[in-house]
């Protein structure tokens, strides 16, 4: 899964029907256990945009979308904000939510 910038989420959100951005701090223990799950995300559907970001790095974003924290996982579909996600639970979980 590759780094994006909040421009690079923006773009994407609004090319694609569906896509997915993950945002995590490093120090966050939780967001470690978190991205291992994104990883087998990522790996079982490809076909949709997936990116992430350090959230210290992008602190507007946090604001203007209201992240209350982190681990979070945007889900976007045809432009708009789906869902965010904060309690990741498990992999099967989270197919689940993303469809």
């Amino acid at each position: 899964m590759e780094i994006w910038t909040r421009e690079q989420w923006e773009t994407m959100m609004q090319s694609s029907n569906k896509a997915l951005f993950y945002l995590y701090t490093p120090i966050c223990g939780t967001c470690m256990v978190a991205s291992k799950m994104m990883e087998v995300i990522h790996a079982m559907r490809e076909s949709i945009p997936m990116g992430k970001a350090d959230l210290n790095y992008i602190e507007d974003l946090a604001v203007d979308y209201q992240i209350e924290s982190v681990p979070c996982l945007l889900i976007a579909e045809d432009g708009v904000i789906k869902e965010k996600i904060y309690a990741f639970q498990s992999v099967p979980h989270l197919l689940e939510k993303i469809g």
